[in-house]
C-alpha cells in the first residue's frame, strides 16, 4: 500500500516550518485557521526541520526512481545526480526517465572520446608516470642519506631544536601583531563613526566571545518549563521574574533568596501558573505575552486561547477576561493600573476594567490581526496590524482619533517615547518610522535594515525620564541580524551593531540608559555600550533567544530560550 500524508499532517509540518523560520505571525494565522490546536499530532515527536527533510527525501526518491529504472549493472557505481530539484518538482517520472537516458547517452559519448584520446597519449602518460616515480625514488634516497648524516654528530641536533622555537615565536609574534592591528582597525571603525556619513560598525563575534564572555558563576539557569519560553518580564518593584511558555504555563520565579534546590541552580521559589487543567498538548493554551502592573502586585498573561488572565504575586488566578475570538498577541497595563489593554488575532483591541473584570470598550477598525498595542497615557493608546495601518484611540471615543498610513507591510511593533509625543513603528517593509500626533505623515522614515524589522525600543533617556541629560535614541532589531540605534531628532543612524549571525528578536535598554542588551536566534545575547557601540559582555546559551529584559536595578538581565530555559545573568562593570 502506498504511503500517503494527510492534510492535517501537512498543515502541522508547514506550521512548524513557519515557527522555526521566524515567521511568527504567519504561524499564528495558519495555526488559528487550520485548527492546529486540535491536531492529534504530538509536537514533541516531530523533529526540527521536518518539512525540509520530508521534501528533500521526496525529491531524492523521485530522482532515484527515475535513475534506477534507466541504469544497467555497469552504471550502478556512477553518480546519478543528473536532475535538478526544479525538474523533480515540475516533471513526472516518465519525463525524468527520458532526461536521464539522454544525459547518459551524452555522457557515454564523452567517455568514448576520452578513451580514444587516452590511447593516443597512453605512451606519453606512461613515460611521465615512470619519470615521476624515478624522481620520487631519488628524493627518498636523498632523505635517507641526510638522516644518516644527521645522526653522526651528537651535538648538532641540540642546537637545532633551540633555534626552531625561536623561529616559531617570531612567526607567532608576527601573527599576534597582525591580530592586534586587526582589532585596532575594528575599534577605529567603531569610534570613527560620524553622525552625518554613518559607517556601520563591524563587531567581531570571535573576538568578543572570548574576551567578554559572562562566566558561568554569574549565570543562573531556571529550569521547569517543558516548551519554548517566549516571554519574560521583571516585576517593577521586587526580585520577581515572570516567564511565559508554550507549555501552557507562566511562572513566577523569586530570585531574592538562594537555597539548595538544584533544579533552579540555587533558587527554589517558583510559582506555576497553569492555563489549563491537567496535561495537554494543545497549542491553544500557549502563553504568548505577559506584563506586570506598575505596583508589581498583579501579573497579566495573554494566551493563544484568546483569554487574558490576571494573577497575584502568590500565583492565584484573580480574573479571566474572555471576549476575544482569537489568540492574544499583545497585552499592556496602563500606568495607573486600572485598565488592561489587549490586542488579538481577531483584528480587535479591548480595554478591560480590571476591577469590575468587564470589557470597558472594544475597538474594531483593523482589517487584519492586531499585532501590538501600547499606551500613550492612562486613557489613549496605539495599535498596529497586519493591515499596514496604525490607529490611535481614546477611551470613550467611538472612532480612532488618529490614523497613520505609510507602511507597506505588516506593522510588527508600536512604541510611544517616554513623553508620549512621538510614536515609533517597525514593519516587514524593512522600515521603521517616527510619527507625531501633530502630523498625518511620518516625521522620519528610517531605512538602513535589509530585512524585516521585528521590534523597536526607546531608551529611558531624555525629557520625562530619570536620565534627562542623556540623548533619546531608538533601537531597532531586525531579521538581518543587526541592531541599529537612531538619532530620533535628526532621523539619522547613530550605530549599526553587527555582532549577531541570526535574526534578532529582542532588545532592551538598561535602566540607566548606558547599555543595550540584544537576543538572537544565534543563541547569543550581547550587551552593548551606548557610548561607543562596542560589546562589553556576551553570553551564549543552547537555544534561540526570544526576549531579554533588565531588572529595575540594572544588575540582572533575564533571557528566555527556545530550549525551555530562562537564564538570569549578573551584570556588573
Amino acid at each position: 500500500m502506498a504511503t500517503s500524508i494527510t492534510s492535517v499532517e501537512l498543515n502541522f509540518l508547514v506550521f512548524r516550518y513557519l515557527q522555526e523560520s521566524g515567521f511568527t505571525h504567519s504561524a499564528f494565522a495558519l495555526g488559528y485557521e487550520a485548527g492546529i490546536n486540535k491536531s492529534p499530532i504530538d509536537g514533541n515527536l516531530v523533529p526540527p526541520g521536518a518539512l525540509i527533510t520530508f521534501v528533500q527525501k521526496g525529491l531524492q526518491f523521485l530522482e532515484m526512481e527515475a535513475n534506477m529504472t534507466c541504469q544497467s549493472d555497469t552504471d550502478l557505481d556512477e553518480d546519478f545526480s543528473f536532475l535538478q530539484p526544479l525538474d523533480l518538482i515540475t516533471k513526472d517520472v516518465y519525463q525524468l526517465r527520458q532526461m536521464v537516458k539522454e544525459k547518459k547517452r551524452n555522457l557515454q559519448k564523452d567517455r568514448d572520446k576520452d578513451k580514444e584520446n587516452g590511447k593516443e597519449h597512453e605512451g606519453e602518460h606512461t613515460r611521465v608516470r615512470e619519470k615521476e616515480k624515478h624522481e620520487r625514488e631519488k628524493e627518498r634516497e636523498k632523505d635517507k642519506e641526510q638522516t644518516v648524516k644527521d645522526k653522526q654528530p651528537e651535538k648538532q641536533p641540540e642546537k637545532q631544536p633551540e633555534k626552531q622555537p625561536d623561529e616559531r615565536n617570531e612567526r607567532d609574534m608576527d601573527t599576534d601583531q597582525e591580530d592586534r592591528e586587526n582589532v585596532k582597525h575594528e575599534g577605529n571603525g567603531v569610534s570613527g563613526v560620524n553622525h552625518e556619513g554613518v559607517e556601520p560598525m563591524d563587531i567581531s563575534t570571535d573576538l568578543t566571545s572570548h574576551a567578554f564572555q559572562i562566566p558561568s558563576s554569574d549565570v543562573t539557569i531556571l529550569e521547569g518549563h517543558t516548551s519554548e519560553v517566549c516571554a519574560c518580564a521583571w516585576s517593577p518593584t521586587g526580585s520577581l521574574l515572570a516567564s511565559g511558555s508554550g507549555d501552557s504555563t507562566a511562572r513566577i520565579w523569586n530570585l531574592s533568596d538562594k537555597s539548595s534546590v538544584s533544579g533552579m541552580n540555587g533558587y527554589s521559589s517558583v510559582l506555576v501558573l497553569k492555563h489549563v487543567k491537567g496535561k495537554t498538548n494543545e497549542k491553544s493554551k500557549d502563553v504568548t505575552t505577559l506584563d506586570w502592573n506598575g505596583e508589581g502586585t498583579l501579573l497579566a498573561t495573554g494566551s493563544y486561547d484568546g483569554q487574558a488572565r490576571v494573577w497575584n504575586v502568590n500565583g492565584e488566578l484573580r480574573s479571566t477576561l474572555s471576549k476575544h475570538k482569537g489568540p492574544i498577541f499583545s497585552l499592556k497595563w496602563n500606568k495607573k493600573g486600572d485598565y488592561l489593554l489587549t490586542g488579538s488575532c481577531d483584528k480587535t483591541a479591548i480595554v478591560w476594567d480590571v476591577k469590575s473584570e468587564e470589557c470597558k470598550q472594544q475597538f474594531d477598525f483593523h482589517g487584519g490581526p492586531t499585532l501590538d498595542v501600547d499606551w500613550r497615557n492612562n486613557n489613549s493608546f496605539a495599535t498596529s496590524s497586519t493591515d499596514t495601518m496604525i490607529h490611535v484611540f481614546r477611551i470613550g471615543e467611538p472612532r480612532p482619533i488618529k490614523t497613520f498610513a505609510g507602511h507597506q507591510g505588516e506593522v510588527n511593533c508600536v512604541k510611544w517615547d517616554p513623553t508620549g509625543s512621538l510614536l515609533a513603528s517597525c514593519s516587514d517593509d524593512i522600515s521603521a518610522k517616527i510619527w507625531s500626533m501633530k502630523n498625518d505623515k511620518y516625521v522620519h522614515d528610517l531605512r538602513q535594515h535589509s530585512k524585516e524589522i521585528y521590534t523597536i525600543r526607546w531608551s529611558p533617556t531624555g525629557p520625562g525620564t530619570s536620565n534627562p541629560n542623556l540623548q533619546l535614541v531608538l533601537a531597532s532589531a531586525s531579521f538581518d541580524s543587526t541592531v541599529k540605534l537612531w538619532d530620533v531628532e535628526q532621523g539619522k543612524l547613530l550605530y549599526s551593531l553587527n555582532g549577531h549571525r541570526e535574526p534578532v528578536y529582542s532588545v532592551a535598554f538598561s535602566p540607566n540608559g548606558e547599555y543595550l542588551a540584544s537576543g538572537s536566534l544565534d543563541r547569543s545575547m550581547h550587551i552593548w555600550s551606548l557610548k561607543d557601540g562596542k560589546i562589553v559582555k556576551t553570553y551564549t546559551g543552547y537555544g534561540g533567544i526570544f526576549e531579554v529584559c533588565w531588572n529595575k536595578e540594572g544588575d540582572k538581565i533575564a533571557s528566555c530560550f527556545a530550549n525551555n530555559r530562562v537564564c538570569v545573568l549578573d551584570f556588573r562593570m
